[in-house]
């Protein structure tokens, strides 16, 4: 059996290669994909692409040197026809690669750090993400994309969950779901040990493998949460938590 220290040697080793990557990506390959036909959106489009299949190869990596098992249920959903904004929690760093990896063609909010992150600024901004520093632009910019048919994945917690602590969530995805009107596809994700929450150093890895699940609920909308007409963005918010920790703790007995 690996050990932990090895784990985290490996671990570190492809961190770095996948940093690596995003300069690779920001400074060569991207300007070169540029020179193709197409306008902006087709080339944000292929920028998601290429993002997709590092993610995808990332996951691939960790996989065969057992580091990080992935379990997938219900991807049918995760390949809308359409626009849809998708919820997940968030109690893992590679949350948002193993959402982007399983997702085609979906942008994401960032944060702002990483829009002039050295490694992948130029990678996010190419590909049409949208940062979360401007909050009265926010939610137009959300709603821009979805308008394009692009699903759009948000974590309501809005950063990482705190091991132990109840779930919490921010008004920012109820204000998009209601000013969008588009269907709502709930995601849950669980990370068993967990890895890389918040907190927590990239190296410090578990001694065995660690296993990342993810699963698809069906499609709701706001409407349909929402309790009486007329709510707000506080009562769809209250509603989501809700939601999510009452799923989340069947999703959990699931995964055991």
């Amino acid at each position: 059996m690996l050990s932990a220290s090895w784990r985290s040697a490996v671990a570190g080793v492809c961190f770095i290669l996948f940093g690596i990557g995003g300069i690779g990506l920001s400074l060569v390959v991207l300007p070169l994909a540029r020179l193709l036909r197409g306008g902006r959106r087709a080339h944000e489009r292929r920028a998601r692409v290429l993002v997709r299949h590092s993610f995808l190869a990332l996951l691939a990596v960790l996989q065969v040197l057992r580091i990080l098992r992935v379990e997938a249920r219900n991807l049918a959903s995760l390949r809308p026809s359409g626009a849809v904004l998708v919820l997940a929690n968030h109690p893992s760093y590679l949350d948002i690669v193993v959402l982007i990896a399983h997702i085609p063609d979906a942008v994401c909010v960032v944060k702002s750090k990483l829009w002039s992150n050295p490694f992948f600024g130029g990678v996010v901004r190419a590909a049409g993400y949208i940062p979360n520093d401007e909050p009265q632009s926010l939610i137009p910019d959300c709603a821009a994309r979805l308008a394009q048919g692009l699903p759009l994945i948000v974590f309501p917690e809005g950063t990482r969950s705190v091991p132990g602590t109840p779930l919490h969530f921010v008004r920012g995805a109820a204000h998009i779901a209601l000013a969008t009107g588009v269907p709502i596809l709930p995601v849950l994700l669980g990370c068993e040990p967990r890895v890389l929450a918040r907190g927590a150093k990239w190296y410090q890895m578990p001694a065995r493998t660690f296993c990342i699940t993810l699963r698809a609920l069906p499609c709701t909308s706001a409407a349909a949460l929402l309790p009486a007409k007329g709510a707000g963005a506080r009562s769809l918010t209250q509603v989501l938590e809700r939601f999510f920790i009452d799923h989340l703790q069947g999703h959990e007995r699931l995964a055991a």
